[in-house]
């Protein structure tokens, strides 16, 4: 029964989510060229929260523990694993306080309406995979960018998203070059469980109920230890709260 009513929902949810991205790309272009980032950085913000409320239609719910911990008024690196594209518009609604830029793959940079204009004029980093000095030249740019502006990057270390929701072995040059680049950056490891339900089923029909949880760990100040351990305390916090469900 759950299944069958998902396939009506999941309908109504993928206009939602269609109409949201059209609707906020043309928003995103007007006022990123007539009022600048300012006002730019807003549409986006009420874009993300709109993708948001698309997946309270599948009965979806978000909670985000411990959001205290994240310090204020100094540049933030964000590590998280990934297990969906609804990892990412929660993350930047959530914390849209911290003016948050993706590590996010070139190919996301073009033909994606509303996704594929922000990350190109709001500051992320476009990296491609198949070119390693330009993804670490990008990357280094946005370790920059953040250290300058005491605002926030994420990066998935895993690279890609995990099956099953289990997670990959991190990598460790992203991380490191925006680590180089912000040296007074603290990094903020955030474990989220569940959000690869939301297609357990495949991309039709969507999964209902969805209890998404984003857990914040304690923030690690990169100048108070060496690289490796930071890296290696990162992808035990993270990795190590992880559902195995």
């Amino acid at each position: 029964m759950r299944k069958l009513l998902s396939y009506p929902l999941s309908v109504i949810y993928y206009i939602c989510f269609g109409l949201t991205l059209v609707i906020f790309h043309f928003i995103q272009w007007v006022l990123w060229n007539c009022f600048g980032y300012k006002a730019h950085k807003i549409s986006v913000d009420w874009m993300c929260c709109f993708l948001n409320l698309n997946t309270y239609i599948l009965g979806t719910t978000y909670r985000f523990e411990n959001r205290d911990l994240i310090p204020s008024g100094v540049p933030v690196i964000i590590a998280a694993n990934h297990q969906s594209f609804y990892d990412i518009p929660a993350l930047a609604w959530y914390l849209r306080k911290y003016h948050v830029k993706f590590v996010s793959k070139i190919e996301l940079g073009k033909g994606v309406p509303g996704i594929s204009y922000n990350l190109r004029h709001g500051g992320s980093a476009l990296i491609d995979r198949k070119d390693p000095r330009q993804a670490l030249r990008e990357i280094g740019k946005l370790g920059k960018y953040i250290e300058e502006t005491n605002r926030g990057a994420i990066i998935f270390p895993e690279g890609t998203r995990g099956v099953g929701g289990q997670p990959k072995e991190f990598a460790r040059s992203g991380l490191k070059i925006l680590c180089k680049n912000a040296p007074s950056a603290y990094v903020v490891p955030i474990t989220i469980n569940n959000a690869w339900k939301m297609t357990r089923w495949g991309t039709f029909p969507m999964c209902l109920g969805t209890r998404i949880v984003f857990t914040i760990h304690q923030p690690i100040a990169v100048k108070d230890m060496p690289f490796d351990e930071l890296f290696e305390k990162t992808e035990e916090l993270v990795s190590g709260h992880i559902n195995k469900e």
